[in-house]
């Protein structure tokens, strides 16, 4: 090796000397260094191995003797800092819709660098977590990264990079280890290593696909263990390893899928990544080096962007892999049939280009009929589909040898396949040769479990069916039969089975049929039937999350029903969007238009329509006032917005019973460092002082870009007041505007600390009453208040707050403009005589002053000079408007 042994010690042990050097004894740990130069040949003998584990790879299939070189086929991902969304609760394809239009303000970040602190980061990073979709690239990321330290490209601080993927650990999760043993037993070529020598080195424990994990992490209730000799169980190992108890300097790599990533509590992660996929350029790429043909790669990147669902996918390498294969396929047969649009389309296609692939014949095309599948394929297929449906309801992903004997598959088939399922179903044989089975990508077992389920409707399994949909099954016509699983899915918070549920929709349509026949047997597909499985998706009403009704719309175009797609392009172009009322299904197609649009909306009005879940991703305007919103509603646009914050930049939500819990919803939004909302209006909210709270504390966290806030009409109290001081004190506050219902001496002491913003305050329609007006005087004497405009109309106040604001104005008086005393009955001509004496010296500014008719005199009123005018409005009991002018 080129390297000296410093990079096999621990970064506090102390260099070893060059031979040249003649040190003082005690300056070298003679221990340490024996050790090292031990270590010297076993971590390279341990390099090779895992260079040897990781240079070549195989893109979608395990075959015998296959395999690709990594660098030859790696192409970057684009991973980034942060983690950018619900994904815990949405299905990982619309967790990929969403970031697929997402405006990436992260910056990128190298697999290679995930523990190379940012210049503004002053701790050091020794965990961390990596999320992403199945088949995004993680565990590619980790071969590139495990490759780069063996061939000795990239971080070479780091003495051993121990990887120890979760569906290994699975095979051992009933036995006792110590960490020292789990080593040996993972990476024989460390089995030389002892305690001592394992206490001098910087490791890298590498945790891949903690998805996959059947063990049960508890943080809370476990042994401590700091013996790297002391046996324990794998769970309670791993946990102590990622607390820092056992070697507390050791770097930890966690990857995972979201919905799994909360089994580790975020005060044990020091850097949280996201690996996006592929850009629209890496995509380009990817075609360009998979096939050598420059005429096929442009075609097959052509089509991929002619169809948005497939373009998406595409973030995923599998995808991109997948589409190769069929579409490349296609191109070089007899092929002469329409190219795939849909997922459907393209799934049913790959299903039989695999099938059929060793065989040499599949050739469907318009005027030719399809090849039958044989008898032996047809039954290893919807083998594989029970086991594909009877774990996805569980959420399994990686499958055991008991496993498969459950479906009826045996493990020397399953291994083999007859030569059927080489690139759809895959066997890895990891420690002890032990084999663990998956489908090439989630997808496909999605897939697969909509072609038994409709194998199941065509063959009348009525006990599987009954199971599924939880009533007797009798006869159902297919639209019935759709609807009963719809609702199903619709009743899933996570969406787990919304892509199940669009394959189920898009094999209804004959052409998949037609495909497929050998797997789905005989159904009715009628005209009548297929409008009625259509009408019933455009005229569902339903009261859930926006990602399961825009579903809906999905199964829409996996039946390639364009109606509701046009209907909502002719929307967007009308002139007059605010006076049409849409249905459900239109405004799922909204919403899902909106978020794969290139353009932002300039304003979304809603206001007389009725409610229904969309997504704000692309709006930079929006009004919801008045739409009868409830919590579950907030929780909806919180969630939508959090998805993307960086466009909506005014809100109004006023006149809406968001409550407490709704508000906390969207407090989630608020404290995004990407939100950028310049106006929030929450008047008439039933908000309570409850709600000041949380909402400080958003607002405290992203406090720079807020200019216009609006909480009047809701019960704030001066408690929840005394809450929202904290953002209004911090010196990132540059709110112009505040209309709320309370003055309190502690509004007055956050206002006084940070005046020079605040333009524009409303306090109208509150009982102030003149210890209020009091208490606001405070900053209004301040040197640096340039308050313009301040509402206090009908706040209860007599000639005593007069003589407070005359004080406080003539202690600074060269910036308010704009003065509403309508609605206090108490005042009299002689109490607003005292403003209007004001006004005669050039140093005040007040242009308009509105008070009650009858309470100023003519000859107040001929006081005023002509560059000032007095406002005078009827008495009125009811409005509690702002003024117009406002």
């Amino acid at each position: 090796s080129a390297h000296t042994g410093t990079s096999l010690l621990h970064q506090d042990t102390p260099p070893v000397p060059s031979v040249e050097e003649d040190p003082e004894p005690a300056a070298v740990d003679k221990v340490r260094l024996n050790i090292c130069v031990d270590l010297q040949e076993v971590l390279q003998e341990h390099k090779m191995s895992l260079r040897r584990r990781c240079e070549h790879v195989t893109e979608g299939s395990d075959e015998a003797g296959g395999g690709t070189l990594l660098n030859r086929i790696y192409t970057e991902l684009y991973i980034t800092e942060g983690h950018s969304g619900e994904a815990d609760v949405q299905h990982e394809v619309m967790h990929l819709e969403t970031a697929s239009k997402k405006s990436l303000h992260d910056t990128p970040i190298r697999c290679q660098d995930i523990f190379k602190a940012l210049p503004e980061q002053q701790r050091a990073i020794r965990v961390v977590l990596t999320n992403g979709v199945a088949g995004i690239g993680k565990t590619f990321s980790v071969l590139k990264f495990t490759l780069d330290w063996a061939e000795d490209r990239e971080n070479q601080d780091v003495s051993v990079v121990v990887v120890l993927p979760f569906r290994e650990l699975n095979l051992i999760r009933d036995e006792q280890h110590s960490l020292l043993t789990l080593l040996h037993v993972f990476h024989p070529t460390l089995q030389k290593v002892t305690a001592e020598q394992l206490a001098v080195c910087k490791l890298l424990f590498i945790f891949d696909g903690l998805d996959e994990s059947r063990l049960s992490l508890d943080f809370t209730n476990r042994e401590v263990v700091s013996d790297v000799s002391q046996k324990s169980s794998l769970d309670v190992l791993l946990v102590n390893l990622m607390e820092g108890n056992l070697l507390p300097s050791t770097l930890v790599w966690i990857t995972s899928r979201p919905a799994a990533a909360n089994q580790i509590p975020p005060k044990h992660v020091d850097r949280l990544t996201e690996v996006r996929g592929f850009t629209d350029g890496q995509k380009e790429e990817y075609f360009r080096r998979r096939i050598s043909d420059e005429e096929r790669s442009s075609t097959i990147i052509s089509h991929m962007k002619t169809s948005r669902n497939l373009h998406i996918m595409c973030r995923l390498p599998v995808f991109c892999w997948i589409t190769a294969a069929v579409l490349e396929h296609m191109l070089t047969t007899e092929q002469r049939g329409e190219l795939p649009k849909t997922l459907t389309d393209m799934f049913s296609h790959f299903l039989l280009v695999q099938t059929q692939r060793k065989k040499n014949k599949y050739h469907e095309g318009p005027e030719t009929s399809p090849q039958e599948l044989t008898e032996a394929d047809r039954e290893v297929l919807l083998k594989l589909g029970r086991l594909a449906f009877e774990h996805l309801q569980k959420g399994n992903i990686m499958f055991y040898q008991e496993d498969l004997e459950q479906c009826g598959l045996d493990v020397t088939e399953a291994s083999v396949f007859s030569g059927v399922c080489t690139h759809i179903f895959r066997r890895e044989c990891v420690m002890f040769q032990k084999p663990v089975y998956c489908f090439v990508h989630l997808s496909i077992q999605e897939f697969l479990t909509a072609v038994y389920m409709f194998h199941c409707y065509t063959n009348r399994n009525t006990e599987v069916l009954k199971k599924f949909v939880g009533e007797d099954y009798g006869y159902m016509s297919l639209d019935v039969f759709l609807k009963r699983v719809l609702e199903k899915s619709l009743r899933s918070r996570n969406g787990h089975l919304d892509l199940f549920v669009r394959f189920l929709h898009g094999l209804s349509l004959e052409s998949n049929q037609r495909l497929l026949k050998g797997l789905l047997g005989q159904t009715e597909n009628s005209p009548e039937i297929i409008r009625k499985i259509t009408n019933h998706l455009k005229e569902k009403k339903t009261n859930i999350s926006p990602d399961r009704s825009i579903n809906m719309f999905h199964c829409l175009m996996e039946m390639k029903d364009l109606s509701v797609h046009q209907e909502i392009q002719e929307f967007l172009q009308s002139e007059n969007r605010s006076e049409k009322k849409l249905s459900g299904i239109h405004c799922s197609a909204l919403a899902y238009i909106l978020q794969m649009s290139e353009e932002v909306l300039d304003e979304l009005d809603l206001k007389n329509q009725m409610w229904v879940q969309i997504t704000l991703t692309d709006c930079a305007a929006c009004n919801l006032s008045g739409c009868e919103l409830s919590e579950t509603h907030c929780e909806a646009v919180a969630s939508a917005l959090k998805s993307n914050p960086s466009h909506l930049k005014h809100l109004d939500l006023s006149e809406n019973k968001l409550q407490d819990s709704g508000m906390k919803h969207l407090c989630g939004f608020l404290e995004n460092p990407y939100c950028s909302l310049k106006t929030l209006r929450l008047r008439g909210c039933s908000l309570s002082e409850i709600s000041c709270d949380p909402l400080n504390s958003a607002l405290k966290s992203n406090p720079s870009h807020l200019k216009h806030l609006d909480l009047s009409n809701n019960k704030l109290q001066d408690s929840g007041v005394k809450h929202l001081c904290g953002f209004l004190e911090n010196p990132d506050c540059s709110l112009k505007t505040l209309r709320s219902g309370i003055i309190c001496d502690s509004l007055n002491s956050a206002l006084k600390s940070n005046p020079s913003h605040l333009t524009h305050l409303d306090l109208s329609c509150n009982q102030l009453q003149d210890s209020g007006v009091k208490h606001l005087c405070g900053f209004l004497e301040t040197p640096d208040c340039r308050l313009e405009t301040l509402g206090l109309w009908s706040c209860s106040l007599s000639e005593i707050s007069c003589d407070s604001l005359v004080s406080a104005l003539k202690s600074n008086p060269s910036h308010l403009k704009h003065l509403d005393l309508r609605g206090n009955y108490k005042l009299q001509d002689t109490d607003v005589k005292q403003l209007l004496d004001l006004v005669e010296s050039p140093d005040y500014r007040l242009e308009i002053l509105r008070s009650v008719e009858g309470s100023i005199s003519l000859c107040c009123f001929q006081q005023f000079s002509t560059k000032h005018s007095l406002v005078s409005k009827q008495r009125s009991r009811v409005s509690c408007k702002p003024a117009a002018s406002q």
